[in-house]
């Protein structure tokens, strides 16, 4: 047996004492940080040993040697991090693990003293530290502040980059910032990377992994895993979540309620200021609603919903517009829930929406208020652009106020849905199109004859097709022919140039979607083969791209008749409507163009059909809506929305957010809210939309109209 002496015992000793400390030092985590910090918060509620300090010097001065230290930015965005040369000296001769973030400061690295807000640009991994998350990978960072530093060789770079979930022209023709990087012992964030929670960084796993990356260096440990990472807003179940027997109706009643605790609805004491922040409305965004502030009763009108500018304390910015066709959706989803859940409040609200779309706001006054006008009848878009005519947009507010109609039994609105509907069939072209914009000064100086003797045909289902859906509903009601005989030519043309000569705004997806309601409506007034097969081509097409969780896949067409494709290039993003994804595949659903308008659609072809097929895919949406509606704690103004944008294989909110107007983020209680909560109420009493507008009385009002198109 070998034999130790006393020295060699002790120099054994000291090494053990030396390496246990050691081991204990790097469990512990030093944090300077609020306590309401998100990433404080976490690491609390993982269980690990975190000592928690309220500066810097207190961090860096009370950290064991070797152990690992993170200074959050406890003054962000107002104040950089201040951490003097001494405390990087003594971090360093005590071995520290130091991570900092927004510092303007540190030895030997340039950094420009004047903060940059970013808009656009993202987050990029620039290196293989954060594997499996691959180089190019993108991060959103809202509202993101940042110092910009002479840095080479990021961990994590900052641009203005085009792409779904990587940067796809990399980081060229693009100004770059570093953002996260590491000089010696330390790892510097440029911004403020641990408030994702608050601030809703995502994509929430990319994140997560972030973090888990960065807390593995901190501690000098390869395990870490975050097991309690949490975001709000989420979806309010899980992907293979059972759902509850009333789940659709509890979606209902908290679609309906997301439009008063969102205080969209404009009351008369902050009425003013809405219009203010609306101006001219080219750029009408500001700050939400306060939260004190009173909800009005529809007599003013409602807003748009959400932009999808998220500012750093999670806040969401509003649109403040008032357009037209979001008045008459909303009376339809109030009238729907109010049907369903007896809640007379919502059926008052919806009254009030349409009476103030017909007789207070502007929408239809001057010219179109004039019997002698060429414009008579026509729905202005918006209270700032009454004089702008989109037949879509007319239609989609007609369609709102006949449902409201058929669910309050009061019709006191019908002389306005003939006339519109009548007002748009006489300026559509011979052929039944009328393209994507028109405006009063030409009506009134061309005449409407002008346009109805043109030929012209415009195979964009976006922007025409759901007129002909009303064209094909009035027509039910009164047997005048020439409704049909516009619809029907007009379908017929567009049916024949499909798929090739087909228009496409964000995607050809939403364009099949929207095709469905008119195809399905053409049925019902003449059930033949042609038309069956018609609807079924279409049909088919869409569900080809029905995921297993419900949701429908979004897809881009040909790039020689797309109007808004992706971005050409880095520079490009952003510069004006887009779609959601970058290359067809991209796992997103988009519940602004899309599945909000093909859940309503589907329920109508189903109903008109008894195709089985249909009807399970109704349901397989409808459950995936329930799915994916937000649930917040924290913002109530979101709580209950949809927003456009969902990633279904991440099961996050989630896509290239580029398009000018309406982002990944953005809510809207007209074309979004609307078609899902008044479907999902259709779906949840097994009705259709042409079955509870059939007892619809417009024979009066029709036979007075009739000097319009003679």
């Amino acid at each position: 047996m070998k034999l130790y002496n006393h020295k060699s015992l002790l120099q054994i000793f000291i090494l053990f004492v030396f390496l246990s400390q050691n081991i204990l030092a790097q469990k512990v985590i030093n944090i300077s940080a609020h306590t309401d910090n998100d990433l404080f918060l976490l690491l609390t509620e993982e269980g690990m040993d975190v000592k928690r300090y309220d500066t810097p010097a207190q961090t860096i001065e009370e950290a064991a040697k070797g152990s690992g230290v993170i200074i959050t930015a406890t003054g962000y965005p107002d104040r950089p991090t201040v951490i003097t040369k001494e405390l990087y000296d003594l971090a360093a001769r005590k071995h520290l693990r130091l991570y900092v973030e927004f510092v303007n400061e540190y030895p030997g690295i340039q950094i420009a003293k004047d903060l940059y807000t970013g808009k656009l640009e993202r987050g990029v991994i620039s290196s293989k530290f954060f594997l499996p998350l691959q180089p190019m990978s993108l991060l959103a960072l809202n509202d993101c502040h940042i110092y910009k530093a002479e840095v080479k060789n990021p961990y994590i770079s900052f641009a203005k980059v085009a792409g779904y979930d990587v940067a796809q022209y990399g980081l060229s023709d693009t100004e770059v910032f570093p953002l996260l990087f590491k000089e010696k012992n330390t790892m510097i964030a440029m911004s403020c990377l641990s408030n994702f929670k608050t601030a809703r960084y995502a994509p929430n796993a990319s994140w997560k992994s972030v973090w888990e990356h960065i807390l593995s260096w901190v501690t000098n440990r390869k395990d870490i895993s975050l097991t309690k990472w949490e975001s709000d807003p989420q979806p309010s179940y899980a992907e293979n979540a059972i759902l509850p027997e009333d789940a659709r109706t509890t979606s209902i009643r908290k679609g309906a309620g997301w439009l008063y605790n969102g205080r969209f609805l404009i009351h008369p004491s902050w009425k003013e200021r809405a219009l203010e922040i609306q101006g001219d409305g080219l750029m009408p965004v500001g700050p939400p609603v306060p939260l004190d502030a009173l909800v009005g009763n529809g007599s003013d009108g409602v807003l748009e919903g959400h932009a999808s500018t998220i500012y750093y304390d999670g806040t969401e910015q509003y649109r403040y517009w008032l357009r037209n066709d979001v008045q008459g959706e909303v009376a339809f989803l109030l009238a729907s829930a109010g049907s369903l859940l007896n809640n007379d409040k919502y059926d008052e609200t919806s009254e009030h929406l349409m009476d103030y779309m017909f007789y207070e706001a502007n929408f239809r006054q001057g010219p179109r208020a004039n019997k002698d006008s060429a414009s008579y009848g026509l729905l202005g878009w918006s209270a700032t652009h009454p004089y702008v005519f989109y037949n879509d947009d007319n239609a989609r507010s007609l369609l709102g106020v006949i449902g409201a109609s058929a669910y309050l039994k009061n019709e006191r609105w019908n002389k306005f849905v003939v006339e519109c509907i009548l007002a748009n069939l006489r300026i559509s072209s011979k052929q039944g199109f009328q393209g994507g914009r028109l405006e009063e000064p030409q009506i009134l100086e061309n005449g409407w004859k002008f346009y109805g003797e043109r030929d012209y045909v415009n195979p964009h289902p976006h922007f025409e097709s759901w007129m002909w859906a009303c064209y094909l509903w009035l027509y039910n009601k009164t047997g005048y022919k020439p409704l049909l005989e516009k619809a029907k030519t007009a379908i017929r043309i567009t049916m024949e140039a499909y798929p090739d000569k087909w228009g496409w705004t964000n995607g050809i997806q939403q364009e099949r979607a929207r095709m469905i309601l008119p195809l399905a409506w053409l049925v019902r007034v003449e059930d033949t083969p042609e038309h069956r097969a018609w609807l079924d081509t279409v049909v088919q097409e869409v569900l080809k791209n029905q995921v297993a969780c419900g949701a429908i896949r979004e897809e881009l067409g040909s790039s020689a008749t797309g109007m808004f494709g992706g971005a050409k290039s880095n520079k490009d993003y952003g510069l004006h409507e887009a779609p959601l994804i970058a290359k067809n595949g991209d796992p997103v659903a988009d519940m602004l163009y899309t599945c909000n308008f093909g859940f309503f659609a589907l329920n109508e072809a189903a109903h008109a059909t008894g195709n089985p097929q249909y009807k399970e895919a109704v349901d397989k949406l409808s459950d995936f809506l329930i799915r994916i509606q937000v649930k917040s704690d924290k913002h109530k103004d979101l709580d209950g929305a949809w927003m456009r944008a969902f990633d279904y294989n991440r099961w996050d909110y989630w896509a290239s957010n580029a398009d000018a107007g309406w982002g990944a983020w953005s809510t809207l209680t007209g074309w979004i809210q609307s078609w899902i909560v008044g479907t999902q109420t259709l779906v949840e009493k097994n009705q259709s939309y042409w079955d509870i507008t059939h007892d619809i009385n417009v024979s009066q009002e029709m036979q007075d109209a009739m000097w319009m198109v003679e």
